[in-house]
């Protein structure tokens, strides 16, 4: 496991750096995951093995360290992500995000369109509404999500069968975690939505088979926007 120390939090941003040929992959992973534990699998797939992959926990989650100072906020942990891409130098990388980590790469690609050659978002936040599981998580207020809410949140993931997932989440701060969902869904301006569209790299959104009938796999498109339909 390497890490980044960012002084001004008193904290490490602890990622793997997977050998392998140029160009990297950059791995960012979803709300209470952690890609230390979501993504080395899919590295070590076949048609990937080859290629250096760069798994990054985000600050207060998975093995990141956990800071007093650090607000959690999407922009906040973007910019942790581009001052790992300075500090390893990275040119050229494919920057992948699942869900929240898709929203973070949006804004990543934006502060570092030369480091970028090309995003891919499965399922990222788009717009400002409540997912499935950022609106469960948003409807306690700070205070009740540390104390009772992240164990109730636990015992709904383990009862519905979601128990790796559950691991992950538990292993995470939870005030990370609720500052985490509620910045996530907030309004902004201009949204991820909106910069992924004004971006000029090659970019691909990735969904669920389970997702058929969602108007993006016909607006995406048209703005420009490759997409996948995942199995």
């Amino acid at each position: 496991m390497n890490s980044l120390r960012i002084e001004e939090h008193d904290a490490s941003l602890r990622y793997l750096d997977l050998p392998g040929e140029a160009p990297p992959i950059v791995f960012l992973h979803g709300l209470g995951s952690a890609s230390s534990f979501a993504f080395p699998a899919i590295a070590a797939h076949p048609s990937l093995r080859s290629r250096r992959a760069i798994l990054v926990d985000f600050l207060g989650f998975g093995y990141s360290d956990r800071s007093a100072t650090f607000d959690y906020s999407m922009d906040r942990h973007a910019e942790s992500i581009v001052r790992l891409l300075d500090h390893l130098d990275l040119v050229g990388a494919d920057l992948f995000g699942h869900s929240m980590g898709g929203a973070i790469a949006v804004l990543v690609a934006r502060a570092r369109p030369a480091r970028i050659a090309r995003l891919v978002s499965a399922e990222g936040n788009l717009d400002p509404e409540p997912g499935i599981v950022s609106g469960l998580i948003a409807q306690w207020s700070e205070s009740e999500y540390a104390a009772s809410g992240q164990a109730e949140f636990l015992r709904g993931l383990r009862s519905q069968g979601f128990a790796d997932y559950a691991r992950t989440v538990e292993a995470a701060d939870p005030i990370a975690v609720h500052r985490s969902a509620v910045d996530l869904i907030a309004d902004r301006n201009p949204t991820f939505r909106r910069i992924l569209l004004r971006l000029s790299i090659p970019r691909t959104y990735l969904f669920s088979e389970e997702s058929a009938g969602d108007p993006d796999t016909d607006r995406l498109p048209k703005a420009g926007v490759s997409i996948g339909i995942v199995p």
